[in-house]
Order: C-alpha cells, then sequence, then structure tokens
C-alpha cells in the first residue's frame, strides 16, 4: 500500500489509517482485534484512537476503545506501526478526567499519560488536540458567534505542552482536528516564534459531502506544510448507501444514535449522495468504493481515517484504494459538487 510521509518527519503513513471510534459500543474487544489483524494484513501501518472513544462518548464506556487496542498491541511490532492518539477539548464531557477538561499543560499531560497507559505503550507517534478550546464553529457549525467567547488555555501554553511531551519521549509528534485555518496559523506562527515543534497535520471532517477544506484551509495546510487526516470519508455511512431512501438498518450507527452527526440531516445532502451513488452505479463500482477512490485522488490527503463495524466493510473500504479514478469520473464528481457544494459542510 501507498505510504505518504508526515510534513516535517520521518514517520511514514500508509494512504489508509485504521479508525477506532466504534470499538467499545458498535464492536467487542475481539471484533476490534480481527479489525486490527486484518488492516495490519493489508498493509496498513496507521491507526487513529482518541481518549473519549468509543462514540458516542459516555463515562460508562470512555477509555474502552484504548483499552481494546492496549490488549493487543503488546503483541505486535512498535516499532513498525505509526499510532495516532487525542487529547479532547473542553466544554462538551464534562465527566471527562472529573471535568479536568481545560487545555492546559497539566490536563494535556495527564491525557497523555493516561492514553499511553490503556494503549501498553511507552509512546505516541502522533497527540492531536481533538476539537479547540476555544470558541470556534465545528461539528457541522458555520457561523462564528463572538457571543460565545469565554476563558479558554492560550495557544502558546498548549504548544508548550506538546512540545514538553516530546521532549520527555511521550509523543513524537503532535497534531490538530476540527481546526480552522486561522487556528493552524495561530499554532503554527507561535511554534515557530517560541522554537518548538510545529503541528504537522490536521485532523478534518473531509468527504465528497463535506469540502470546506479545499477553500482556505488547504492553502493553509500546503503553505504550512501540515498534512490532512481526512475523516468521516462515508459521511458517517450516508456516502456508502445504506441510508438511501430513508433506511435506518437497525445495527447503522444513525439508527442506534439518531442524535449523532446532525450535520447530515442537512439540506441537499440526500440528494448530493443519491447524485454520488448514481455516478458509481453508472461506473460499475459501490457507492462507498467511489467516495473512498475519491479521496485517493486528492493532492492534500496524507491518509484518510476508514472505520467499520464489519470485516466486509472493512475489506472493502481498503479494497477501495486499490481502485484510480478516471478524469471522467472526477469531472462528474465536480459536476455534482457544483450542484450541492459541501452540503454537510
Amino acid at each position: 500500500m501507498k505510504r505518504n510521509t508526515l510534513p516535517g518527519t520521518d514517520l511514514s503513513v500508509t494512504q489508509v489509517c485504521l479508525g477506532t471510534m466504534t470499538w467499545g459500543e458498535q464492536n467487542t474487544e475481539r471484533e476490534a482485534h480481527a479489525q486490527l489483524d486484518l488492516a495490519i494484513a493489508r498493509g496498513i501501518n496507521f491507526i487513529d484512537t482518541a481518549e473519549m472513544y468509543p462514540v458516542p462518548p459516555r463515562a460508562e464506556t470512555q477509555g474502552r476503545t484504548e483499552n481494546f487496542i492496549g490488549t493487543w498491541l503488546p503483541r505486535q511490532q512498535r516499532d513498525k506501526l505509526v499510532i495516532a492518539g487525542k487529547v479532547a477539548g473542553p466544554g462538551r464531557r464534562d465527566w471527562l478526567r472529573g471535568g479536568r477538561t481545560a487545555l492546559v499543560k497539566a490536563n494535556i499531560r495527564e491525557a497523555c499519560e493516561e492514553t499511553l497507559r490503556r494503549l501498553r505503550t511507552d509512546y505516541l507517534d502522533l497527540f492531536q488536540i481533538h476539537w479547540p478550546g476555544r470558541n470556534v464553529p465545528m461539528f457541522g457549525q458555520t457561523q462564528f458567534d463572538p457571543t460565545k467567547e469565554g476563558e479558554a488555555a492560550s495557544i502558546p501554553e498548549q504548544v508548550e505542552a506538546m512540545a514538553d511531551l516530546v521532549k520527555a519521549g511521550l509523543i513524537r509528534h503532535w497534531g490538530l482536528s476540527n481546526e480552522t485555518s486561522w487556528g493552524v496559523m495561530a499554532f503554527a506562527r507561535a511554534a515557530s516564534e517560541m522554537g518548538l515543534p510545529r503541528p504537522v497535520t490536521l485532523q478534518n471532517c473531509y468527504s465528497l459531502i463535506a469540502r470546506s477544506f479545499d477553500g482556505d484551509l488547504a492553502e493553509t495546510c500546503f503553505r504550512e506544510k501540515v498534512g490532512l487526516l481526512a475523516y468521516s470519508p462515508l459521511a458517517g455511512g450516508y456516502l456508502s448507501g445504506k441510508y438511501a431512501g430513508g433506511a435506518k438498518p437497525a445495527s447503522a450507527r444513525f439508527a442506534l444514535f439518531p442524535q449523532f452527526g446532525p450535520r447530515y440531516a442537512k439540506p441537499n445532502v440526500q440528494d448530493a449522495v443519491a447524485a454520488y451513488a448514481a455516478l458509481a452505479t453508472s461506473r460499475g463500482l459501490s457507492p462507498a468504493r467511489l467516495a473512498l477512490a475519491w479521496q485517493k485522488s486528492r493532492w492534500a490527503v496524507t491518509s484518510t481515517i476508514v472505520g467499520a463495524t464489519t470485516l466486509a466493510q472493512l475489506e472493502e473500504n481498503i479494497g477501495a484504494f486499490d481502485l484510480t479514478l478516471d478524469d471522467g469520473t472526477l469531472a462528474e464528481i465536480e459536476a455534482i459538487n457544483a450542484r450541492f457544494p459541501s452540503p454537510a459542510a
């Protein structure tokens, strides 16, 4: 499988990264290990997790995903794998760490150490800030509201916290997630001015129906040498076609957790999904394979995070990256995007 180097590092990661957020809620420990084994057998070396997982987040299950990985990882060649974790931001899960969720040094250090304990490893290759600590539109929100301003840990303090972890050997590199162009620039500038390690990745939502990254964020990441880790490439399953015509398969995420992912209830989402599904059919592809093969064609994507609840889904998702879409298909995708520009952004 093709590999890309995380900008400014010597870390070579596969173009597919294994996502893990269903493990411990929709998937058992045994199923998680089976997915891990399959991914490794298919050549994947990149695994992404978070202290908040599984989703939907609950106090009763928090950390279970990392624990599942931790009962598998000690049997592997650790130096052959790239493991990414995330520290949760504030304001959403007050039960996390007893409510200590502000992105200050002590909390970031505690989160990292607890993740390492659950994973049963001495270091993370990549540690990411899961979402900003400051007031910012995210998770499908599109408008900035200055009336929601409040106290937040400073960006220099967060940069210093990550630099301290690098110096201590607990992490190799760090990155951002669910960030804006201003945020990427502010973190990169602060790190440079302080002579400290810069963020090397940005993990943001990116799919056929959520393409807000393609504008100023793409320019920012290009100029600041930050690699995109694309999450939710199948739009929570919508781009697989499983919800076509209002279907709600019993075991599917949005049937089990209808409140999850409100961005996919926005206008034009279903019409756009139907258009991409029709295009896939006309090319003899499943909708999922079209959506994932498109990810492979995007210059800015360093790695695409794919998750699944079954081995069959995971096989299909990984196999999509063996495909190369022709110019005509890519042109049709752009025509659909012009009709339904990024409806789930």
